[in-house]
């Protein structure tokens, strides 16, 4: 009888081993069905500025501001693991060619100390993990004053997190290497290298929160005509141009949030803050948003505002003492200069919506946003026409499908 149980128990656990040992499979996706109009002809509304239309002055009715399909792959054996997410979106080049947001590989070094290598999400804001898939979002679309602060969410290096708790709280501290190269628009690309930084997240029951900080060096080719143009008038020229030109310039970001969900109701708050010495300015911006739900009914609403802690403006080259020809010169750079720093956001945004879970896995929503650039900001719209005035409101609204499988 005890021979019998032995061999029992060895048979049990080799097929316990050659279980751990077999390929765990998992594919999933998601997707957003959008539609958006703008009560405006003089730019468009949009729900990044990685985007290259939406919704005003390019279409009234725009599907590109919030639609996008996405598919994941899960793979895991005994330590080792790896994703793969692949998102189609409309890009700056109006395509909407998909591209790789993850792909990396993870060991788990103990329970409680996993590193990964590869295309990482980048660890800012509470929806770093989900900011692209809706449906686990309670509005349509994450607040832009704040998100649009960061608008690259994943970069290609290394991050260590550690699982830790004390007391009833758990803690999961994450410190992250990489950099990125995204494509913009007429051959311009974003390149940004050192991307370092800590994520810190914590879970008290119905509460939950992530403070973050990060670092990079930015290059981009975005102005360089203009800066080209300032320092081929000399020495003053060329320290206005170093003084916003963006090659090799650092970048910091910091940001806080929380967020509280019993179940019958929720509230959450973020605010984050930029700061970089160039043309994309200094920035702090927060949101505040909350819902209560009844059965499959979601109302909700909040509020989201950025503003500049650097000037949007600049007088740019001196027009007194030069000759008429290179006055009108000279005033045409200022004026491409300017142009350039009007895209610094200023803005806020009061938010009203819906939310209806019609069936498992599918979500439909209705929004109703007042957006209101100011201080002769551009806020964070695209696209600005030659008639575009700020402090003026724009009215959005939106319609979404979200859907899980």
């Amino acid at each position: 009888m005890l021979r019998t149980s032995i061999v029992a128990c060895t048979l049990a656990a080799g097929s316990a081993a050659q279980a751990a040992d077999e390929l765990a499979w998992k594919f999933s996706g998601f997707g957003t069905l959008g539609a958006v109009h703008a009560s405006t002809r003089s730019a468009d509304y949009t729900s990044t500025i990685l985007r290259a239309t939406g919704a005003g002055a390019s279409e009234r009715w725009s599907p590109d501001v919030d639609s996008r399909l996405g598919a994941q792959l899960d793979v895991s054996q005994d330590r080792w693991s790896a994703v793969l997410q692949v998102v189609s979106e409309q890009g700056m080049t109006g395509s909407y060619r998909p591209r790789v947001e993850w792909a990396n590989v993870k060991y788990q070094v103990t329970p409680d100390v996993a590193v990964r290598l590869g295309r990482i999400a980048l660890p800012v804001f509470l929806a770093a993990d989900h900011r692209k898939v809706g449906y686990t979002l309670p509005w349509v679309r994450t607040p832009v004053e704040v998100y649009g602060a960061l608008p690259l969410s994943s970069s290609d290096g290394i991050d260590a997190t550690w699982r830790w708790s004390a007391g009833a709280m758990r803690h999961a501290t994450q410190a992250f290497y990489g950099r990125t190269d995204t494509e913009l628009f007429d051959s311009n690309r974003l390149r940004a290298r050192g991307v370092a930084g800590f994520s810190h997240s914590i879970e008290q029951g119905f509460l939950s929160g992530r403070a973050s900080i990060l670092s990079g060096r930015l290059t981009t080719e975005v102005g360089s005509e203009v800066f080209a143009a300032l320092r081929a008038f000399g020495p003053q020229g060329a320290a206005i141009a170093g003084r916003y030109d963006i090659r090799d310039k650092r970048v910091a970001m910091a940001s806080a949030g929380i967020s509280y969900d019993p179940g019958q109701w929720f509230v959450s708050a973020e605010i984050g803050r930029t700061h970089t010495r160039t043309l994309l300015g200094q920035t702090t911006s927060m949101y505040l948003g909350g819902g209560y739900r009844f059965h499959e009914l979601t109302p909700y609403l909040g509020y989201a505002k950025v503003r500049a802690n650097s000037a949007i403006s600049d007088p740019g080259l001196p027009l007194a003492g030069l000759p008429p020809r290179l006055q009108a010169t000279a005033a045409i750079v200022n004026a491409g200069l300017n142009s350039y720093l009007a895209t610094i956001p200023v803005q806020t945004t009061a938010s009203a919506g819906l939310r209806w879970d019609a069936v498992d896995n599918v979500a439909l929503k209705a929004q109703y946003d007042r957006v209101r650039p100011t201080g002769g900001s551009r806020g964070t719209l695209i696209n600005r026409q030659a008639d575009f005035r700020s402090d003026q409101t724009v009215h959005v609204a939106s319609v979404a499908l979200d859907f899980v499988f």
